[in-house]
């Protein structure tokens, strides 16, 4: 499967007409995501918030790896989603996101093929550098062959001609491509697989709403971005978030902020902030540099806004205090640049961030809710 997928990667082309009938596929696509969503947008971020029966529940439990690299098409939503600290030859900074999402537009164990398919999918792309934003989105019904994850011959996520192709889930290729920019990056895990939480049962709220959630933030990268000033060879870091859940937020929860940072020391952290109508709730992950994790409940992690810009009209936090005391960190994270904003079907904010203070390093930060 992988090696089929593979070269239609590379040589995936389009007719006329095959622009035609991918236009209209993603038109009652979006149609579908909408249908999908709608309903629930007052009960949390994006509908997630909403209670639903007849899908899988979230429990906690050892991975079995590698089926969990895989969908697990009955639970309600789930994401492969991979963000990228890199640099070019003379050190210019930008960061590249890729992100794959599945979600169930009903629960039961019904038919999954053709357009009789429970399943959308949604890809987003994008990169960023200190001036500039890219940023484009794929649907898909599932069922097609348009989009989906295959564990058949090695290791593939696609949809369209993006894709996250390997032999393994330790070295893959990653593309994808938008009107005004490309890129097609090697990544290699260098270092092991972390379960984020409670042995990967991660605790979304004070009522008990979770996910399984685990990260490979150790992933090494080379490759070409290409933008319209051209292309250029980049090198650096990945940090790949897999996540499943069915209610993934409790229904008075906003939003979410969330931060990846990989510091100089090799250390690594994974937290966030999410909103609600009191103080939030906080988790957080501490990754050793051998990848030992150090999971912290709710309360540890501190996460203050510093900055706030407009974008998109909206005013939203871009420069940020992270404070976990228990590990003597300290830091201001800061945005590459301020107008990562992702004009989605969902809209929100992620880029890149700097960070000093008692630690120096790059990383992530995703911005969820701010209207």
């Amino acid at each position: 499967m992988n090696a089929k997928r593979l070269r239609l990667l590379r040589h995936a082309g389009a007719s006329g007409g095959d622009i035609f009938k991918t236009e209209m596929v993603a038109v009652c696509a979006i149609m579908f995501w909408l249908c999908l969503a709608l309903p629930g947008l007052a009960q949390g971020f994006a509908g997630l918030g909403a209670a639903e029966d007849g899908y899988a529940e979230v429990r906690p439990g050892a991975f079995d790896f590698p089926a969990d690299h895989g969908a697990h098409p009955d639970f309600r939503i789930e994401w492969w989603y991979i963000t990228a600290n890199l640099e070019t030859a003379d050190g210019a900074p930008l960061g590249v996101q890729w992100t794959l999402f599945r979600s169930a537009r009903t629960a039961g164990t019904g038919t999954q093929t053709g357009w009789n398919s429970r399943q959308a999918w949604m890809g987003h792309a994008a990169v960023t550098t200190s001036d500039q934003h890219f940023v484009t989105e794929r649907i898909a019904r599932g069922g097609t062959g348009q989009a989906g994850v295959s564990l058949d011959d090695g290791f593939a996520a696609w949809i369209d001609e993006w894709g996250m192709v390997g032999p393994t889930f330790d070295d893959v290729r990653l593309s994808a491509q938008g009107h005004d920019f490309s890129y097609d990056l090697e990544l290699s895990a260098q270092g092991p697989i972390v379960a984020q939480g409670d042995g990967g049962y991660s605790v979304k709220s004070a009522s008990g709403q979770a996910s399984r959630y685990y990260s490979q933030p150790f992933y090494g990268v080379e490759g070409m971005v290409t933008l319209p000033s051209g292309s250029v060879a980049v090198t650096g870091q990945a940090w790949l978030d897999r996540e499943w859940s069915t209610q993934l937020l409790d229904a008075d929860q906003s939003g979410w902020d969330w931060v990846s940072l990989s510091f100089d020391t090799g250390e690594k952290l994974m937290g966030f902030l999410l909103r609600d109508q009191g103080d939030g709730f906080t988790s957080a992950t501490w990754i050793a540099a051998d990848g030992t994790p150090t999971p912290y409940g709710d309360g540890a992690l501190r996460l203050t806004p510093l900055e706030w810009h407009r974008v998109a009209g909206r005013d939203v936090p871009v420069v940020w205090r992270v404070n976990l005391p228990d590990r003597g960190l300290d830091v201001t994270i800061a945005a590459l640049n301020r107008d990562a904003w992702m004009e989605t079907s969902v809209p929100y904010w992620e880029g890149p961030v700097t960070i000093a203070g008692s630690h120096a390093g790059r990383g992530y930060l995703e911005m969820t809710g701010y209207e």
